[in-house]
């Protein structure tokens, strides 16, 4: 068996570089109802903060994640808000991503019990909508984030893949 050589032409592994973490501010999730493809609610943004090396800024309210609770009960996260930096730069977010977990894990998590982020799993991809200047280096990568909901908090994150 012959060993596998790295070649200088391979494709480059990615890395990850955590650039920030948002601190969403939320107000109670609101329920469309039952319908074919499992339920949807509306969870009102309303603001919050973004920390990190790379941006710094809050979140403006008005922003809202549609989640998709499906019949097996695991949800795909659909979020749309604006982080305005601190230097007054407007940056549009759409994150899309996954949670899952266990139906008691669910539960708990619905009542707003504070639950271990190592009990489910719930990641999602941002991408970020900025203009020429400063931050156009969040328009020109891909990113991924961890997520932890905590109470009407959640914290998100984020990290550039390189």
């Amino acid at each position: 068996m012959t060993a596998i050589v790295a070649h200088a032409l391979d494709p480059v592994v990615p890395e990850l570089e955590k650039v920030f973490t948002i601190r969403a501010e939320i107000d109670a999730p609101l329920s469309a109802g039952p319908a074919p493809h499992g339920e949807r609610l509306h969870i009102p943004i309303t603001g919050g903060r973004v920390d990190g090396p790379r941006l710094s800024g809050q979140i403006l309210p008005g922003g809202s994640d549609w989640p998709l609770i499906g019949p097996d009960g695991h949800s795909r996260i659909e979020a749309h808000y604006t982080i305005q930096a601190d230097d007054g730069t407007l940056i549009r977010v759409t994150n899309r991503g996954l949670r899952t977990s266990s139906p008691e894990v669910r539960a708990r998590l619905r009542s707003g019990e504070q639950v271990l982020p190592s009990e489910y799993y719930m990641r999602a991809a941002p991408v970020f909508d900025a203009p020429d200047g400063p931050h156009r280096w969040l328009s020109e990568a891909l990113f991924v984030c961890s997520i932890a909901p905590r109470g009407r908090v959640i914290v998100i994150d984020v990290y550039r893949v390189g």
